[in-house]
C-alpha cells in the first residue's frame, strides 16, 4: 500500500505540473512522465493492479457507447481499408522478425513477439508460453507504446492542425442517473463476465460489448462523464511510466534502443499504409493515422476521443489489429518453428 501511496503521489504531481504548464493531456502525460522519470532514477513505484484494469472498463463502454445505429451503417464502408489490416501486420512480422534475431540478436520466440504490434499483456503472455524472455518483451512493447502515445500527439498537432479541445464527454452531473448505472454497470458486468467466459482483452472488449448492446438498444445515449475519461488517462499513464521500474543500463543500452529503433521502422510501415488509406479515398487523413498507428488500444481509444476522431472507424482498425494478432501470432509461431527451428 505504501508504495501504491507513493506511486499515486509521484503521478498527481506529475499531472498538475502538466496542467500548470499548460501541456497537452496533461491526466495522461503528466502521470506517464513522472513516473517514467521516477522508474529510470530508481524509484519503487507500482502497478494499481484492479485499479487500472478498471479504468479500462470506462474506455470500453466510451467505444461501447460510440457504436450507434449511425456508426453500424458505416461499417461496409470501412471494408476497404479494414482488409488492409492482415497485410499491415505481415508486413511488419516479416521486417520486424528478421530485425530481432539477426540485428539484435534476440531467440527466435522473443524476437517473434517483440515484433508483433499486439497488446503488450497478450504479447507477454504468448510469449512466456513460448519460452520468451519476458523481460525483453516487457521493455519492448512499453517502448512501443510510449514512443507511439508520446510522438502521436506531436504529430497531431503538426500535421493536422488538432487542438484537442474536442469535449471528452459531459460532466457527471449533465448525465441523467438512469444513463450513469447502466454505464457502471456495463463496464462490470462486460469484465467481469468477459473474464468468466475467457474473452481476451475482457476489461475493454466485454464493457465495449455490452455498453453497444444498450446503445444501440436505445437505453443510452451519453458516453461516460468526462471525469471518469479524465481518471481512465490518470491510470493508463501511470501504466506506461511503471513498465520501467527495475530498468537497468545495459538494459536501456540494449533493450530499449532497439526497440526505438525498431520504431522507426514501424512508423515508415504504419505511415505508408495510413497514406495508402488516404490515397485510394477510403478515409480521411487523420483517422487513417490514428487507425494504423501502432500504439495501444487503450491509448488509441484517448487520442481519437480528445482529437474529435471517427472513434467507431479508429477503434475497429485497432480491434482488427488485436483479433490478427492474437488468434494468428500462435498459429505462426508455431509454424515458423517448425520451419526453422529455435
Amino acid at each position: 500500500m505504501r508504495l501504491r501511496a507513493f506511486t499515486f503521489v509521484v503521478a498527481v504531481i506529475g499531472t498538475v505540473l502538466f496542467s500548470l504548464l499548460g501541456l497537452p493531456l496533461p491526466f495522461l502525460f503528466g502521470p506517464m512522465s513522472a513516473c517514467l522519470v521516477a522508474a529510470l532514477l530508481g524509484a519503487r513505484l507500482t502497478g494499481f493492479g484492479q485499479v487500472t484494469a478498471g479504468a479500462r472498463t470506462i474506455l470500453g463502454v466510451a467505444v461501447g457507447t460510440s457504436i450507434t445505429p449511425d456508426v453500424v451503417a458505416e461499417l461496409p464502408s470501412m471494408a476497404g481499408s479494414l482488409v488492409l489490416v492482415p497485410i499491415y501486420i505481415a508486413v511488419i512480422g516479416c521486417v520486424g522478425v528478421p530485425f530481432f534475431r539477426s540485428v539484435c540478436k534476440f531467440d527466435g520466440a522473443t524476437a517473434y513477439y517483440a515484433a508483433m504490434p499486439g497488446g503488450l499483456q497478450d504479447m507477454i503472455l504468448f510469449g512466456q508460453d513460448a519460452g520468451a524472455d519476458t523481460r525483453v518483451l516487457s521493455l519492448l512493447h512499453a517502448t512501443r507504446v510510449l514512443v507511439i502515445v508520446t510522438l502521436a500527439p506531436i504529430l497531431l498537432i503538426s500535421f493536422y492542425d488538432v487542438s484537442f479541445s474536442n469535449p471528452i464527454g459531459e460532466p457527471a452531473a449533465d448525465i441523467e442517473l438512469k444513463e450513469l448505472v447502466l454505464m457502471a454497470g456495463a463496464a462490470w458486468f462486460g469484465w467481469k463476465g468477459g473474464e468468466r467466459i475467457g474473452l481476451f482483452g475482457a476489461s475493454i472488449l466485454g464493457p465495449l460489448i455490452v455498453s453497444a448492446v444498450l446503445t444501440l438498444s436505445g437505453f443510452i445515449h451519453s458516453r461516460p462523464p468526462a471525469e471518469a475519461i479524465l481518471a481512465a488517462q490518470f491510470f493508463i499513464g501511470v501504466v506506461i511510466g511503471v513498465h520501467y521500474v527495475g530498468v537497468t543500463l545495459g538494459e536501456l543500452k540494449s533493450v530499449v534502443l532497439s526497440g526505438l529503433a525498431f520504431m522507426v521502422v514501424l512508423a515508415f510501415v504504419a505511415a505508408s499504409f495510413a497514406e495508402l488509406v488516404t490515397v485510394l479515398g477510403l478515409a480521411p487523413s487523420m483517422e487513417a493515422f490514428l487507425a494504423f498507428a501502432p500504439g495501444g488500444q487503450a491509448e488509441m481509444t484517448i487520442l481519437a476521443i480528445v482529437t474529435g476522431a471517427d472513434l467507431g472507424f479508429v477503434i475497429a482498425h485497432h480491434l482488427t489489429r488485436i483479433v490478427v494478432v492474437i488468434v494468428g501470432a500462435p498459429l505462426a509461431a508455431r509454424v515458423l518453428r517448425k520451419i526453422f527451428g529455435d
